[in-house]
């Protein structure tokens, strides 16, 4: 798999045309503190790593809905393998004028670009969420 980011915001874009009340992604520890950010901003109910078997880890995500739409209204990938985007702290973007999140990898892992700004951080932008 080239683009394990992609994969996962595919899956639950996915799982949400469906209504779907849960998904599940093969494990990596970026995929994590991704669907840990979306549990902090409230775009996901809750999630659990299942390790039952130890080279299988899942991460199972618990997908939020207000009524019958779901909380997540687009997800979108913005750096990509073949084209990198890193961009400084003063033009990190702001999603729908601060309504969304964007998530950037920074040198202190991944955070919000509001914590990133806060923190006077720049690095990749990986995705847009709102």
């Amino acid at each position: 798999m080239t683009d394990p980011i992609a994969d996962l915001l595919t899956r639950l874009r996915n799982a949400q045309i469906k209504h779907k009340n849960s998904v599940n992604v093969p494990y990596s520890k970026i995929k994590h503190d991704l669907v840990k950010i979306l549990k902090e901003e409230g775009y996901v109910s809750s999630f659990f790593v299942s390790d039952d078997e130890p080279a299988k880890k899942i991460i199972n995500i618990r997908i939020k809905y207000q009524g019958e739409e779901p909380v997540i209204k687009q997800l979108k990938r913005i750096s990509k393998p073949g084209q990198r985007i890193y961009l400084p702290v003063g033009k990190l973007p702001r999603a729908l004028g601060g309504l969304g999140i964007i998530i950037v990898s920074t040198s202190q892992g991944l955070m919000t670009a509001k914590n990133a700004r806060s923190g006077n951080i720049g690095g990749e932008v990986l995705c847009e969420i709102y």
